[in-house]
């Protein structure tokens, strides 16, 4: 069900009303402004709302799309903005993903949500908290926006987290070559994805916060919500900034497993090409007393205790040698 308010001079003065009555609400008082959240299976909702606001074709066929990249499109009557929230599924490592669409009027903010985990509860939370009056629609853009960008922020922090349990995980004491591989595509697969829309988001931001955005006469950012956006627009490009060098970092981490597994395998090695060694001794030696000509102690006890004292002697003395050198 479509979900609304009513704001007057900065305070919540009705909610829950029917659609139907929001062109009383406006026309009844100049300073009202309205909140509507829609729900986009509901067409003959959004199309009465399309008639009532006079909304542009094209954003509302972007409005009903699941793939579109945040922007923000500026129309005649009204600008369309679409963003896109994430959160990381700590069990897969991969982005959740949670678009919303909004209209946005000189005196109403129309979202259209195309997920139901969409933090609607908490973008109406930070309205009423008094952080930024509801004075102006600008600021219930802000409200928007600053959830979306700050489960970015938490979502690259996620992200972080999961880098450093990597490189714990590089360099274990005995470490799962696989899972390391497997992880760190994971990673930075969604540090790809995250970025895609970060990026756009700084755009969205740094266009909201131009003068010439105006939805008629009136700046869509007023100069009260200004250091607002400032914030929200400080945030986004430490994302943005955050996301790049962790692709970095999970590019050495990369690099970094493959030298392990290449050192790993130069001491296995070692280490068998001198246990070869020390079992050649042994063979060597049997073999000399195994021919079939007469050598000293031939067919006598001595001969066996000389050949077993050879035998230990040269390979206990290998295997101090290789120890001296670190080749076991």
């Amino acid at each position: 069900m479509a979900r609304t308010r009513l704001y007057r001079d900065g305070k919540l003065v009705a909610e829950n009303f029917p659609p139907a009555e929001i062109s009383d609400h406006l026309e009844a008082d100049d300073g009202s402004l309205i909140w509507l959240d829609l729900d986009p299976e509901d067409g003959d909702q959004l199309d009465v709302i399309v008639e009532e606001f006079q909304l542009h074709e094209l954003a509302v066929e972007d409005a009903l799309e699941d793939h579109e990249r945040p922007k923000l499109d500026v129309y005649a009557s009204h600008l369309f903005l679409t963003a896109t929230g994430t959160r990381l599924d700590p069990a897969t490592g991969e982005l959740v993903l949670c678009k919303v669409s909004t209209f946005i009027t000189d005196r109403a903010l129309i979202t259209v949500p195309t997920t139901a985990d969409f933090p609607i509860d908490e973008m109406l939370r930070r309205w009423d908290s008094g952080g930024l009056p509801v004075t102006s629609v600008g600021a219930m853009v802000h409200g928007l926006v600053d959830i979306v960008v700050d489960s970015h922020f938490t979502t690259v922090e996620a992200l972080d987290d999961e880098l450093e349990k990597l490189e714990d995980l590089l360099f274990a004491d005995r470490p799962s070559t696989t899972k390391v591989q497997r992880r760190s595509f994971e990673v930075r697969k969604s540090l790809v994805h995250l970025r895609k829309l970060a990026m756009p988001m700084r755009e969205v931001v740094n266009t909201l916060l131009r003068r010439d955005i105006r939805i008629g006469e009136v700046p869509l950012v007023d100069q009260a919500a200004t250091p607002y956006f400032h914030d929200v627009y400080d945030h986004v490009l430490r994302v943005t900034e955050w996301t790049d060098s962790m692709r970095d970092v999970v590019g050495t981490v990369l690099e970094t497993n493959l030298t392990i597994q290449g050192n790993r395998m130069n001491s296995i090695m070692k280490k068998v090409t001198s246990w070869a060694a020390v079992i050649a001794v042994p063979t060597a030696v049997t073999g000399f007393y195994g021919q079939n000509v007469p050598y000293p102690g031939y067919g006598h006890w001595s001969g066996f205790v000389l050949s077993t004292v050879i035998i230990v002697a040269l390979s206990l003395g290998l295997v101090a040698l290789f120890k001296k050198n670190d080749w076991l």
